[in-house]
Protein backbone atom coordinates (compact mmCIF):
# COMPACT_ATOMS: atom_id res chain seq x y z
CA UNK A 1 0.00 0.00 0.00
CA UNK A 2 1.49 3.34 -1.07
CA UNK A 3 1.38 6.28 1.35
CA UNK A 4 -0.15 9.47 -0.04
CA UNK A 5 2.38 12.29 -0.14
CA UNK A 6 1.31 14.38 2.83
CA UNK A 7 2.26 17.89 3.90
CA UNK A 8 3.73 16.48 7.11
CA UNK A 9 5.90 14.17 5.04
CA UNK A 10 7.05 17.08 2.87
CA UNK A 11 8.02 19.14 5.93
CA UNK A 12 9.84 16.26 7.57
CA UNK A 13 11.79 15.60 4.39
CA UNK A 14 12.74 19.27 4.12
CA UNK A 15 13.58 20.01 7.76
CA UNK A 16 14.55 16.59 9.05
CA UNK A 17 12.19 16.66 12.03
CA UNK A 18 8.53 17.02 13.01
CA UNK A 19 7.22 20.41 11.91
CA UNK A 20 3.76 21.47 13.09
CA UNK A 21 1.49 24.31 12.02
CA UNK A 22 0.43 26.59 14.86
CA UNK A 23 -3.02 27.99 14.07
CA UNK A 24 -3.37 31.65 15.07
CA UNK A 25 -6.48 33.86 15.31
CA UNK A 26 -5.72 37.58 15.37
CA UNK A 27 -8.60 39.82 16.46
CA UNK A 28 -9.38 42.73 14.18
CA UNK A 29 -9.07 40.69 10.98
CA UNK A 30 -12.15 40.12 8.87
CA UNK A 31 -13.08 39.47 5.25
CA UNK A 32 -14.21 41.69 2.35
CA UNK A 33 -17.45 39.79 1.90
CA UNK A 34 -18.23 40.11 5.58
CA UNK A 35 -17.45 43.82 5.97
CA UNK A 36 -19.44 44.78 2.87
CA UNK A 37 -16.53 45.66 0.59
CA UNK A 38 -17.49 43.06 -2.04
CA UNK A 39 -20.55 41.46 -0.43
CA UNK A 40 -22.35 41.18 2.88
CA UNK A 41 -22.83 38.26 5.24
CA UNK A 42 -19.83 36.19 4.21
CA UNK A 43 -19.89 32.93 2.28
CA UNK A 44 -23.17 31.08 2.80
CA UNK A 45 -21.44 28.30 4.77
CA UNK A 46 -19.48 30.67 7.02
CA UNK A 47 -20.54 31.47 10.55
CA UNK A 48 -19.08 34.94 10.95
CA UNK A 49 -18.23 34.53 14.61
CA UNK A 50 -16.88 30.99 14.21
CA UNK A 51 -13.45 32.04 15.41
CA UNK A 52 -14.56 34.36 18.20
CA UNK A 53 -13.22 33.96 21.71
CA UNK A 54 -14.43 35.38 24.99
CA UNK A 55 -11.33 37.00 26.49
CA UNK A 56 -11.51 40.65 27.51
CA UNK A 57 -8.83 41.41 24.94
CA UNK A 58 -10.87 39.92 22.12
CA UNK A 59 -14.05 41.66 23.30
CA UNK A 60 -12.23 44.99 23.24
CA UNK A 61 -11.23 44.36 19.63
CA UNK A 62 -14.54 42.87 18.55
CA UNK A 63 -15.93 46.01 16.93
CA UNK A 64 -12.59 46.96 15.36
CA UNK A 65 -11.87 45.58 11.91
CA UNK A 66 -9.00 46.17 9.53
CA UNK A 67 -9.09 46.29 5.75
CA UNK A 68 -6.72 47.20 2.92
CA UNK A 69 -7.62 50.90 3.22
CA UNK A 70 -7.23 51.23 7.00
CA UNK A 71 -5.03 54.24 7.73
CA UNK A 72 -3.98 53.21 11.21
CA UNK A 73 -4.11 50.33 13.64
CA UNK A 74 -4.29 51.47 17.27
CA UNK A 75 -4.47 47.85 18.46
CA UNK A 76 -1.29 46.55 16.83
CA UNK A 77 0.53 46.17 20.15
CA UNK A 78 -2.35 44.10 21.51
CA UNK A 79 -2.39 41.96 18.38
CA UNK A 80 1.34 41.28 18.73
CA UNK A 81 0.82 40.20 22.34
CA UNK A 82 -2.11 38.02 21.26
CA UNK A 83 0.09 36.41 18.60
CA UNK A 84 2.86 35.66 21.08
CA UNK A 85 0.50 34.24 23.71
CA UNK A 86 -1.28 31.95 21.26
CA UNK A 87 1.96 30.72 19.73
CA UNK A 88 3.49 29.99 23.13
CA UNK A 89 0.49 28.04 24.38
CA UNK A 90 -0.16 26.02 21.23
CA UNK A 91 3.44 25.25 20.28
CA UNK A 92 4.22 24.12 23.85
CA UNK A 93 1.31 21.68 23.74
CA UNK A 94 2.32 20.39 20.30
CA UNK A 95 5.88 19.82 21.49
CA UNK A 96 4.69 18.06 24.63
CA UNK A 97 1.96 15.89 23.09
CA UNK A 98 3.24 15.23 19.57
CA UNK A 99 6.98 15.75 19.73
CA UNK A 100 6.96 18.80 17.46
CA UNK A 101 10.42 20.32 17.12
CA UNK A 102 9.88 23.15 14.64
CA UNK A 103 6.86 25.22 13.68
CA UNK A 104 5.06 27.11 10.94
CA UNK A 105 2.93 29.98 12.23
CA UNK A 106 -0.41 29.55 10.49
CA UNK A 107 -2.45 32.74 10.25
CA UNK A 108 -5.68 30.82 9.96
CA UNK A 109 -8.88 32.66 10.82
CA UNK A 110 -10.51 35.02 8.34
CA UNK A 111 -8.39 36.82 5.68
CA UNK A 112 -4.84 37.33 6.84
CA UNK A 113 -3.55 39.67 4.15
CA UNK A 114 -6.58 41.95 4.49
CA UNK A 115 -4.94 44.69 6.55
CA UNK A 116 -2.51 47.61 6.08
CA UNK A 117 0.93 46.52 4.93
CA UNK A 118 2.68 47.79 8.06
CA UNK A 119 0.38 45.70 10.26
CA UNK A 120 1.04 42.58 8.20
CA UNK A 121 4.78 43.22 8.21
CA UNK A 122 4.84 43.61 12.01
CA UNK A 123 2.82 40.43 12.60
CA UNK A 124 4.73 38.30 10.11
CA UNK A 125 8.13 39.42 11.39
CA UNK A 126 7.07 38.86 15.00
CA UNK A 127 5.94 35.34 14.12
CA UNK A 128 9.23 34.57 12.38
CA UNK A 129 11.17 35.75 15.44
CA UNK A 130 9.82 32.99 17.71
CA UNK A 131 12.09 30.10 18.65
CA UNK A 132 12.09 27.14 16.23
CA UNK A 133 9.78 28.85 13.72
CA UNK A 134 10.80 27.97 10.16
CA UNK A 135 8.13 29.88 8.29
CA UNK A 136 4.58 31.13 7.82
CA UNK A 137 1.38 29.82 6.28
CA UNK A 138 -1.10 32.59 5.54
CA UNK A 139 -4.76 31.92 4.88
CA UNK A 140 -6.27 34.48 2.53
CA UNK A 141 -8.54 35.29 -0.40
CA UNK A 142 -7.34 36.10 -3.88
CA UNK A 143 -9.11 39.47 -3.85
CA UNK A 144 -7.44 40.53 -0.61
CA UNK A 145 -3.73 40.59 -1.30
CA UNK A 146 -1.71 43.42 -2.82
CA UNK A 147 1.36 43.32 -5.02
CA UNK A 148 3.26 45.07 -2.21
CA UNK A 149 2.46 42.23 0.19
CA UNK A 150 3.33 39.59 -2.40
CA UNK A 151 6.69 41.26 -3.09
CA UNK A 152 7.41 41.36 0.63
CA UNK A 153 6.55 37.68 1.06
CA UNK A 154 8.88 36.89 -1.83
CA UNK A 155 11.72 38.54 0.12
CA UNK A 156 10.80 36.56 3.24
CA UNK A 157 10.77 33.34 1.24
CA UNK A 158 14.50 33.68 0.57
CA UNK A 159 15.16 32.79 4.21
CA UNK A 160 11.92 31.18 5.45
CA UNK A 161 9.26 28.71 4.36
CA UNK A 162 6.38 30.90 3.12
CA UNK A 163 2.95 29.63 2.10
CA UNK A 164 -0.21 31.32 0.89
CA UNK A 165 -3.42 29.35 1.32
CA UNK A 166 -6.13 30.38 -1.13
CA UNK A 167 -9.76 29.33 -0.91
CA UNK A 168 -10.48 28.13 -4.45
CA UNK A 169 -13.69 26.27 -3.50
CA UNK A 170 -14.95 25.98 -7.11
CA UNK A 171 -13.89 27.10 -10.59
CA UNK A 172 -17.52 27.66 -11.60
CA UNK A 173 -18.60 31.29 -11.30
CA UNK A 174 -22.27 30.32 -10.98
CA UNK A 175 -21.33 28.34 -7.87
CA UNK A 176 -19.27 31.19 -6.46
CA UNK A 177 -22.27 33.49 -6.88
CA UNK A 178 -24.55 31.00 -5.13
CA UNK A 179 -22.24 30.79 -2.12
CA UNK A 180 -21.80 34.59 -2.03
CA UNK A 181 -18.06 34.32 -2.53
CA UNK A 182 -17.60 37.88 -3.79
CA UNK A 183 -15.01 37.17 -6.49
CA UNK A 184 -14.79 35.04 -9.61
CA UNK A 185 -12.65 32.09 -10.57
CA UNK A 186 -10.43 34.18 -12.86
CA UNK A 187 -9.33 36.21 -9.84
CA UNK A 188 -8.20 33.07 -7.98
CA UNK A 189 -6.35 31.78 -11.02
CA UNK A 190 -4.60 35.13 -11.50
CA UNK A 191 -3.27 35.32 -7.95
CA UNK A 192 -2.26 31.68 -7.69
CA UNK A 193 -0.22 32.04 -10.86
CA UNK A 194 1.23 35.38 -9.67
CA UNK A 195 2.19 33.82 -6.33
CA UNK A 196 3.86 30.86 -7.98
CA UNK A 197 5.81 33.12 -10.36
CA UNK A 198 6.95 35.10 -7.30
CA UNK A 199 8.34 31.91 -5.75
CA UNK A 200 5.68 31.51 -3.07
CA UNK A 201 4.34 28.07 -2.10
CA UNK A 202 0.57 27.79 -2.62
CA UNK A 203 -2.02 25.58 -0.94
CA UNK A 204 -5.46 25.40 -2.56
CA UNK A 205 -8.66 24.70 -0.61
CA UNK A 206 -11.32 22.73 -2.52
CA UNK A 207 -14.88 22.12 -1.35
CA UNK A 208 -16.86 19.14 -2.61
CA UNK A 209 -20.66 19.17 -2.32
CA UNK A 210 -21.31 22.83 -3.11
CA UNK A 211 -24.86 23.76 -4.14
CA UNK A 212 -26.00 22.13 -7.41
CA UNK A 213 -22.53 20.90 -8.38
CA UNK A 214 -22.15 17.55 -10.13
CA UNK A 215 -19.21 15.24 -9.59
CA UNK A 216 -17.75 16.29 -12.94
CA UNK A 217 -17.84 19.92 -11.81
CA UNK A 218 -16.03 19.02 -8.59
CA UNK A 219 -13.39 17.08 -10.52
CA UNK A 220 -12.97 19.96 -12.97
CA UNK A 221 -12.18 22.23 -10.01
CA UNK A 222 -9.49 19.79 -8.88
CA UNK A 223 -8.13 19.53 -12.40
CA UNK A 224 -7.93 23.30 -12.80
CA UNK A 225 -6.30 23.82 -9.41
CA UNK A 226 -3.58 21.32 -10.26
CA UNK A 227 -3.04 23.00 -13.64
CA UNK A 228 -2.65 26.41 -11.98
CA UNK A 229 0.35 25.01 -10.14
CA UNK A 230 -0.69 24.55 -6.52
CA UNK A 231 1.90 22.80 -4.36
CA UNK A 232 -0.48 21.43 -1.74
CA UNK A 233 -4.19 20.79 -1.39
CA UNK A 234 -6.90 20.65 1.26
CA UNK A 235 -10.10 18.75 0.43
CA UNK A 236 -13.26 19.64 2.35
CA UNK A 237 -16.83 18.30 2.26
CA UNK A 238 -19.46 21.03 2.58
CA UNK A 239 -21.26 20.65 5.89
CA UNK A 240 -23.99 22.80 7.41
CA UNK A 241 -23.65 24.58 10.72
CA UNK A 242 -26.20 26.68 12.56
CA UNK A 243 -26.39 30.47 12.17
CA UNK A 244 -25.40 30.47 8.50
CA UNK A 245 -27.20 31.28 5.27
CA UNK A 246 -26.60 27.68 4.22
CA UNK A 247 -28.45 26.51 7.34
CA UNK A 248 -31.45 28.54 6.23
CA UNK A 249 -31.30 26.92 2.77
CA UNK A 250 -31.01 23.48 4.35
CA UNK A 251 -33.94 24.08 6.70
CA UNK A 252 -36.10 25.22 3.76
CA UNK A 253 -35.21 22.04 1.87
CA UNK A 254 -33.22 23.95 -0.76
CA UNK A 255 -29.85 22.27 -0.09
CA UNK A 256 -29.04 18.57 0.11
CA UNK A 257 -25.62 17.80 1.63
CA UNK A 258 -23.22 15.47 -0.12
CA UNK A 259 -23.44 11.87 1.08
CA UNK A 260 -20.39 10.10 2.46
CA UNK A 261 -20.43 7.69 -0.48
CA UNK A 262 -20.47 10.58 -2.97
CA UNK A 263 -17.69 12.36 -1.12
CA UNK A 264 -15.48 9.27 -0.97
CA UNK A 265 -15.95 8.69 -4.70
CA UNK A 266 -15.03 12.23 -5.76
CA UNK A 267 -12.18 12.44 -3.24
CA UNK A 268 -10.55 9.24 -4.50
CA UNK A 269 -10.90 10.36 -8.13
CA UNK A 270 -9.44 13.77 -7.30
CA UNK A 271 -6.48 12.18 -5.52
CA UNK A 272 -5.96 9.79 -8.43
CA UNK A 273 -5.60 12.69 -10.88
CA UNK A 274 -3.37 14.72 -8.53
CA UNK A 275 0.20 15.27 -9.75
CA UNK A 276 2.69 13.31 -7.65
CA UNK A 277 4.49 16.40 -6.34
CA UNK A 278 1.30 17.98 -4.90
CA UNK A 279 1.06 17.00 -1.26
CA UNK A 280 -2.14 16.63 0.72
CA UNK A 281 -2.78 18.68 3.86
CA UNK A 282 -6.36 17.56 4.54
CA UNK A 283 -8.73 14.93 3.19
CA UNK A 284 -11.89 15.85 5.07
CA UNK A 285 -13.40 18.21 7.61
CA UNK A 286 -16.24 18.34 10.10
CA UNK A 287 -17.29 19.38 13.55
CA UNK A 288 -18.45 17.36 16.52
CA UNK A 289 -20.71 19.67 18.50
CA UNK A 290 -24.33 20.80 18.50
CA UNK A 291 -23.70 23.45 15.83
CA UNK A 292 -23.57 20.75 13.12
CA UNK A 293 -26.88 20.31 11.31
CA UNK A 294 -25.82 18.01 8.48
CA UNK A 295 -24.51 15.69 7.22
CA UNK A 296 -24.05 13.63 10.35
CA UNK A 297 -21.20 11.62 8.83
CA UNK A 298 -19.06 14.77 9.17
CA UNK A 299 -19.28 14.51 12.96
CA UNK A 300 -16.65 11.85 13.72
CA UNK A 301 -13.22 12.55 12.22
CA UNK A 302 -11.77 9.14 13.15
CA UNK A 303 -14.59 7.32 11.39
CA UNK A 304 -14.19 9.57 8.35
CA UNK A 305 -10.48 8.79 8.07
CA UNK A 306 -11.16 5.06 8.51
CA UNK A 307 -13.68 5.11 5.67
CA UNK A 308 -11.42 7.23 3.47
CA UNK A 309 -8.62 4.71 3.89
CA UNK A 310 -11.01 1.89 2.97
CA UNK A 311 -11.85 3.74 -0.24
CA UNK A 312 -8.21 4.56 -0.99
CA UNK A 313 -7.16 0.96 -0.41
CA UNK A 314 -9.06 -0.01 -3.56
CA UNK A 315 -6.55 2.02 -5.61
CA UNK A 316 -3.52 0.97 -3.58
CA UNK A 317 -3.18 4.11 -1.45
CA UNK A 318 -3.42 5.02 2.23
CA UNK A 319 -3.56 8.34 4.08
Amino acid sequence: MKQIYTYGGYLKDKFGCKVYKVGINISGFTCPNIDGTVAKGGCTFCENDSFSASTDEVQELKSFHLNLDSKENPYLDKQLIQLEQQFSAISSRQAREYGAEKFLVYFQSFTNTYAPFETLKALYEKALSFDNVVGLSIGTRSDSITQETLDYLTELSKKSEIWLEFGIQSVYDETLIKINRGHDSANVKEWIIKSKKAGINVCGHLIFGLTDETQEMMLETSRAAYEWGIDSVKYHPLYVVKRTALANEYNRGEFTPITEEEYLDVLVKSIEMKPAHVHVQRVTAGIDDDSLLAPQWCRNKNTQIKNINKALKKIGLKY
